[in-house]
């Protein structure tokens, strides 16, 4: 391939929001899908709970709705909510068409559903602890083996071309023709596309302790925000109760199911602690929960709480939580005879890219999807098994859109080829994991689970500083995959904050000490532009 090349879609990630977009728009024009890593690497594939969608007789839409709004603590959009709870069981429907193997009832007919916290029936299809996976692998499958689907694996979006960027008339309307990518052997590409998907996922590697894989570094937000696409509701990062406590065990996740299947969290010495926070106890929202286990580790000085289902049937564990089950087993904890420890853990991004209910960005031919996005289904707090959902329904969204409005536009400005400048390769790596690891402990310590403004005003002065000097270094030298993903977690961790500072009150995940009541105020999302 060239240094530059045309397709009619260019999708940038390739989780379950990405993959569906490009299902559906192959039907009508060559796709290119980028993925920073393989296509087994993604936020989805490590998505263990699974896709929440009303189908049983004793469910109804409007229980989804409730639940998805109480758990969005008064910032869910109603309308976005009950749009994307009613095309659900179609979308599942698309997913098992697609060869997803969700499991079945032992009768073979019906479909297991788990219950999450925050969910008031069960409703949620899985495939044991290892939904992500399985839908990933379906999906990966059926663009593999579609001809106008390219799978480019390795490539690194660098920006986003827009007509702001190069045209000189500054009074047409923004529109968005692709992206600078960086290839595997590190040349530069110009992909020019009619329209265009940001699909990246979430940011989880903005904190030192999270439940994300590692491409998870804010790209596709980051990206949109320098091109001019407002954000949205940055200050709602939503921390994860529960990973596995082990210095080997990187990023492992203990699914919220097993609360849901009865698994009790205890301090040390074996107390049960929930029902003293909560009417739900272990199966309250997740911000509730998480909350609680860090104010008792701090409370009683403990590095991690207990995370026990050793009174459930030992069969019945091992063939609903196989993964976690083995996994756990490599690491000396055997979860049917003994509790195993656990700690909160940087979970899910409920802010982003702000969209419609298209997905479309305020830039023209500019869609985004999935975590990187702010469609406003989740509020200021992620209903459980709800995200698979919102990628499943958006991508399909944004790709009809796309398609009906696919207008093969030839371009009226120049697209000029990469310009490395001046700039030189890089003997100061050095700088790059410094700053990194500074990012991530500053915004662990002082933008985590409970907030003051204080620890706030801290994190902004270092946040500018760093971002000051990855700008400098960003210009003087070559860029690589690790270069490029500082530069997003940067201005991801900057975006929070400053959300975060705005918000002077306490509601869903976001929590402060010297602001704890919910304020009337705050009704409503918190935004922040470049332009």
């Amino acid at each position: 391939m060239g240094l530059m090349e045309r397709f009619d879609f260019l999708v940038i990630g390739g989780g379950i929001a990405g993959l569906t977009f490009a299902l559906h728009a192959a039907a009508h024009g060559r796709v290119a899908v980028l993925s920073k890593k393989e296509l087994t690497i993604s936020s989805t594939a490590w998505a263990q709970g699974g896709v929440a969608a009303v189908t049983s007789l004793d469910d109804k839409f409007e229980l989804h709705v409730q639940d998805t709004l109480t758990a969005g603590a008064g910032l869910c959009k109603r309308e976005i909510v009950e749009l994307v709870v009613r095309e659900a069981p179609e979308r599942i429907r698309e997913l098992i068409e697609r060869g997803v193997a969700f499991d079945r009832e032992s009768d073979g007919t019906h479909y297991h559903l788990h219950r999450e916290g925050g969910h008031s029936r069960r409703r949620i299809f899985h495939t044991a602890d290892a939904t992500g996976f399985e839908i990933q692998r379906a999906l990966n499958t059926a663009a593999a083996l579609n001809p106008n689907i390219v799978l480019m694996e390795g490539y690194h979006a660098i920006d986003l071309l827009t007509s702001r960027k190069f045209s000189v008339d500054e009074d047409t309307p923004n529109r968005c023709v692709g992206a600078y990518v960086l290839c595997p052997d590190g040349t530069i590409k110009t992909i020019i596309a009619d329209k265009t998907l940001v699909a990246t996922g979430g940011a989880g590697k903005v904190y030192l302790y999270t439940s994300n894989p590692d491409v998870a570094t804010g790209d596709g937000i980051a990206m949109c925000f320098r091109a001019g696409a407002p954000v949205a509701n940055m200050e709602f990062y939503q921390f994860h109760p529960t990973c596995l406590y082990h210095p080997k065990a990187k990023s492992f996740l203990i699914t919220e199911a097993m609360r849901g299947e009865g698994a009790k969290l205890r301090r040390l010495n074996g107390e049960t602690f929930m029902e003293r926070y909560h009417e739900l106890a272990e199966l309250a929202p997740r911000d509730i929960v998480a909350r609680a286990i860090d104010n008792e580790m701090k409370r009683h000085g403990e590095e991690y709480v207990l995370l026990d289902i050793t009174h459930r049937d030992p069969e019945f564990v091992r063939s609903h939580f196989p993964t976690i089950y083995q996994r756990c087993l490599e690491y000396g904890y055997d979860i049917t005879r003994e509790a195993i420890p656990v700690v909160p853990a940087a979970h899910y991004c409920c802010g982003g890219v702000a969209v419609d209910e298209h997905a479309r960005t305020p830039i023209r031919n500019l869609y985004a999807a999935g975590e990187c996005a702010n469609t406003g289904l989740h509020g200021a707090n992620r209903l459980a098994s709800n995200s698979l959902l919102e990628g499943l329904v958006f991508g399909y969204r944004a790709a009809h859109h796309a398609i009906s409005h696919l207008y093969r536009q030839p371009l009226d400005f120049d697209i000029p080829p990469w310009d490395v400048g001046t700039a030189v390769p890089s003997d100061e790596a050095v700088i790059i994991t410094q700053n990194w690891d500074e990012i991530r402990r500053c915004m662990w310590n002082f933008v985590g689970i409970v907030r003051s403004t204080r620890r706030l005003e801290r994190a902004l002065r270092r946040s500018e500083m760093i971002e000051r000097e990855i700008h400098e270094y960003y210009w003087h030298y070559h860029v690589t995959p690790d270069l490029l993903e500082l530069r997003n977690l940067s201005l991801v961790a900057h975006l929070i904050i400053q959300s975060a500072l705005q918000r002077k009150e306490s509601r869903g995940l976001h929590y402060m000490l010297d602001y704890p009541e919910v304020s009337n105020a705050g009704m409503q999302d918190t935004v922040i532009s470049s332009l």
